[in-house]
């Protein structure tokens, strides 16, 4: 088995293992408007003291289907819509700002943005995995 096989099998268990603390985590405010996370295992933070779902968490979502009712694909059909350029991160994370996953903060927030595009660049290289 190659190690990046390895790695990437690896990543793909973690991220199911991961799966219940993603689909519960949620964003709420505190009395001074500022966002808080609920759940705090799944939080990236940025200089902005805005805390919210980490970049793989957001991007996870969509892949597991759970962006499905704000018509984001899951699974293959995501990575595909990604890679041909008729999805976007940008898409993803107004997906999740619309399920009240994320705040609206992070719209404006380019190295989230960046970091979720990251993120479904690396779902469309699991798709080579070979045993």
């Amino acid at each position: 088995m190659k190690f990046s096989t390895l790695i990437d099998s690896v990543l793909i268990v973690a991220s199911i293992g991961l799966l219940p603390g993603i689909g519960g985590a949620q964003i709420a405010t505190n009395n001074s408007g500022k966002f808080i996370a609920i759940n705090s295992n799944n939080l990236f933070t940025h200089s902005t003291n805005v805390s919210y779902l980490k970049p793989f968490d957001a991007a996870f979502l969509a892949y597991q289907g759970n962006l499905k009712a704000q018509g984001i694909p899951s699974g293959s059909a995501l990575v595909a819509q990604y890679q041909t350029g008729s999805l976007t991160a940008l898409d993803v994370v107004k997906a999740a700002v619309n399920a009240k996953k994320l705040p609206a903060q992070a719209l404006n927030d380019t190295s989230y943005l960046n970091a979720v595009e990251s993120q479904l660049t690396s779902f469309g290289n699991t798709n080579n995995l070979s045993y």
